[in-house]
């Protein structure tokens, strides 16, 4: 039996007097890659905010490995083994690779972060490469590389991954969906809200359709990949 690790139950949300999420409600299962497309303005950043404690659920449940965390700080979610990757980056622009990852790993002990580093590093080498030099002056890509490896420096159990193709070139794309196989490969559970439908469905194990803050659709990556409605609104054709 698979082992449940997010449980959305009937959560909804609001900024002031708007409501951005109805009662959506998904799981997503012990190392699976589970993604969430839709829209600009579907919901899918408030949705992972709601995660996070920002904003807040005004409705339902949200659980992590069976544990009901919908009105915990943020803090203590993070240390729960939970970690975001946002988009847009949100680098140190100022600070060094080193410093960014350092970081991530802020609360590992000595052994724990030099072998979370050298993980990084063997994921992301041109980060290696780049280690001294400071997060502002590299490309869009690298910059996307560091916020994940910065990510798992925290060695989580839950990886988020807000747009993570946002603004990329196609190769870089694909280098950092690669990437993300690979961590599935190796046991991570990752949650990926994407707006590259194509490339997102093609690696997951489930999907979610968001639409107006609201879960209109569900299947397995394969099924929604052939499904008309969804290859039509978000594929193309």
């Amino acid at each position: 039996m698979e082992k449940t690790m997010l449980t959305f139950d009937r959560v909804s949300a609001h900024y002031g007097k708007i409501q951005a999420l109805h009662e959506v409600s998904l799981t997503v299962n012990k190392g699976e890659i589970v993604t969430l497309i839709g829209a600009n303005g579907a919901g899918k950043t408030t949705l992972l905010g709601t995660l996070c404690g920002d904003p807040r659920a005004t409705h339902g449940t949200i659980a992590f490995d069976g544990k009901t965390i919908t009105d915990w700080p943020t803090a203590k979610i993070m240390r729960e083994a939970v970690a975001i990757v946002p988009e847009g980056r949100r680098v140190f622009a100022r600070m060094t690779v080193e410093e960014n990852l350092a970081m991530g790993g802020f609360f590992s002990d000595k052994q724990q972060y030099q072998e979370r580093q050298r993980w990084v590093y063997e994921l992301f080498p041109r980060l290696l490469e780049r280690r001294t030099q400071r997060a502002g002056t590299m490309s869009g890509g690298e910059q996307q590389m560091l916020a994940i490896g910065r990510a798992l420096m925290s060695n989580p159990r839950l990886l988020l991954l807000d747009e993570p193709s946002l603004g990329l070139a196609p190769i870089i794309i694909q280098q950092i969906f690669d990437t993300i196989e690979q961590l599935r490969r190796e046991g991570m559970t990752i949650f990926l809200v994407e707006q590259n439908a194509n490339q997102a469905l093609k690696l997951a194990d489930r999907g979610y359709v968001l639409e107006n803050g609201r879960v209109v659709l569900e299947d397995t990556g394969e099924a929604l990949l052939a499904n008309e409605a969804v290859r039509s609104a978000y594929l193309g054709g």
